[in-house]
C-alpha cells in the first residue's frame, strides 16, 4: 500500500493526501508537479524512472474498513540527499530516453 508522502522531496511543498499536485515514481519517490516538470524533467533523481500522478486514497470509507482513517497517509517528511546540481545532471543524462526504455 502507498505511504502517501506528505511532502515533496526537492522543495519540501506539503502534498496531502488529496493533492493533484503529487507524483510518483515505481518507488513511491515523491515530489510535485512544479519540481517534476521543472527541475527533474520527469527524471527521479533516486531511481532514474518517470513518474506519474500519485493516486487519491478516498477520504471517506466507501468499503467497509477501507480509507484514510483505517490507512493513513504517512507523516513522516522525506527529502532528497542530492544536491540541486546534481539533481540537474543527472536529469540531463537521462531524459531523452523515456521511462519504458531506461
Amino acid at each position: 500500500m502507498l505511504e502517501l508522502h506528505p511532502n515533496c522531496e526537492n522543495c519540501d511543498k506539503d502534498l496531502p493526501p488529496e493533492s493533484t499536485e503529487a507524483c510518483i515514481c515505481s518507488y513511491e519517490c515523491t515530489f510535485c508537479t512544479a519540481c517534476v516538470e521543472g527541475i527533474l524533467q520527469n527524471v527521479c533523481p533516486n531511481c532514474g524512472g518517470g513518474f506519474s500522478a500519485r493516486p487519491i486514497r478516498p477520504a471517506k470509507e466507501l468499503r467497509n474498513g477501507v480509507g484514510l482513517q483505517h490507512q493513513p497517509a504517512s507523516t513522516k517528511r522525506v527529502r532528497t540527499v542530492l544536491t540541486e546540481t546534481e539533481i540537474i545532471e543527472f536529469a540531463a543524462s537521462v531524459k531523452d530516453t523515456q521511462p519504458e526504455n531506461r
